[in-house]
């Protein structure tokens, strides 16, 4: 939720933000009269306690007729106090739900617009010239790394087996994402993939991409898109010591996502898949470091992205193809031969105090006052990215030649057709 301070000295910016968005930004009026509702209820709910109270002590001290009618004073107090504590709980909720319906305040430097309107804000390396370019899928085929075939076949569509030397490329990728996110700092994790509601809600996952999430009904529990939901949750209903500064976690996990409204987009290869496993960074911190922490996280993404010497881009997304959780995001997007475009490999969000102001998460500040603290995530290896590694590292024999890096933790610097 963003700060409702923000919303009563300021709602121009927050309809400014709305709009950019391509959100309505008559939800803020709606916030702005719930809270009036609310206050104004809670005044009307404290009064009558309060009444209800001295009556009280006032029947403890009478007699005769003065006392009966007191006591029926009392009663229709009882019944007003009944009333009023429902409008109070029915503000509550109209307020909660009017507060969780506005997205993130964006950040002055984010881009307006929807997905199309990013803002390349550099490129890094020069795609090979490679002529007639194999995709990921084919040559994964036949090097033996993947078998979509028997994953559909025992799954369903967008799911499928990495087999041999392919499990053995993505278990290597993910380790070198650990080991070098663990000497920089962070502390490895390897969290639930099944969260509940509340904290599933409290990440933002919950609101216009509520359809991409698997639910268990019968459990009420959420199988997570990315290990963000279940670090975010972490420290819920906790007061952190960022005394001596962020708190750095890299979570890895297996990731589910139902990919609705994507049928007939990348159906061919895991360039979009249900099920997928990912190493990801994320950070608590006090909000005045957030913007330096974001600034962190992707220069730790292209340090991955050097270890496997791919080609790429880093965005600056705009404010439409956010998410409601944050603020700014930047993603890096390899080069991808045989598509002859740039794919998202990593993204990274700042989501100020946004998250954790629903999750209740808070530090102390200097005054030992508790605050709520900023989140932010960010990818640091996942699945996709051996779409990139394949393609941009595939020989004229039809080899894929490992970068130097990545083939400590592989075991093997090249993979060769069966």
């Amino acid at each position: 939720m963003i700060d409702l301070k923000i919303v009563r000295d300021d709602p121009d910016l927050v309809r400014d933000s709305q709009r950019a968005r391509g959100e309505d930004p008559a939800l803020v009026e709606m916030l702005l009269e719930a809270d009036t509702a609310r206050r104004s209820a809670i005044v009307e709910a404290d009064a009558l306690r309060a009444e209800q109270k001295t009556l009280g002590k006032q029947v403890g001290k009478a007699q005769g007729d003065e006392r009966t009618a007191l006591l029926e004073r009392g009663k229709q107090l009882a019944e007003q106090v009944k009333a009023a504590v429902a409008r109070q709980n029915d503000a509550e909720q109209a307020f909660g739900h009017a507060h969780r319906a506005i997205s993130n305040v964006i950040a002055p430097e984010t881009p307006p617009g929807g997905e199309d309107d990013y803002v390349v804000l550099e490129h890094v390396g020069t795609p090979a010239q490679i002529a007639e370019p194999k995709d990921h899928l084919e040559l994964s085929e036949a090097l033996g790394l993947i078998d979509m075939g028997r994953g559909a076949k025992v799954s369903g569509s967008r799911f499928y087996f990495l087999t041999g030397p392919g499990a053995m490329l993505q278990l290597g990728l993910l380790n070198m994402a650990a080991a070098k996110a663990t000497a920089a700092g962070f502390t490895m994790m390897i969290p639930p993939v099944l969260v509940r509601p509340e904290v599933m809600g409290g990440t933002g996952f919950l609101g216009a991409h509520a359809d991409e999430v698997y639910h268990l009904e019968e459990d009420d529990l959420y199988l997570v898109g990315t290990s963000e939901v279940p670090l975010a949750g972490y420290h819920s209903d906790e007061i952190l010591d960022l005394s001596d500064g962020p708190k750095r976690y890299a979570g890895w996990s297996t990731c589910f996502r139902r990919e609705a409204g994507s049928y007939g987009k990348d159906t061919r290869g895991i360039i979009r898949v249900h099920q997928f496993d990912k190493v990801e960074g994320f950070v608590y911190c006090r909000p005045e470091d957030a913007e330096a922490e974001h600034r962190r996280l992707l220069d730790f993404e292209k340090q991955m992205l050097a270890a496997i010497d791919v080609p790429y881009r880093v965005i600056d997304v705009a404010a439409g193809d956010l998410g409601s959780s944050a603020s700014r995001k930047f993603d890096c997007e390899a080069w991808v031969p045989s598509q002859n475009t740039y794919r998202e490999l990593t993204s990274t969000s700042n989501c100020t105090t946004f998250q954790a102001r629903r999750l209740a998460t808070r530090y102390r500040d200097d005054n030992g006052k508790p605050q709520i603290a900023a989140t932010l995530n960010g990818t640091l290896a996942t699945t996709r990215w051996l779409v990139a590694i394949l393609e941009n590292h595939q020989q004229p024999d039809g080899s894929v030649r490992i970068p130097e890096e990545l083939a400590r933790f592989t075991g093997f610097e090249v993979l060769e057709p069966r």
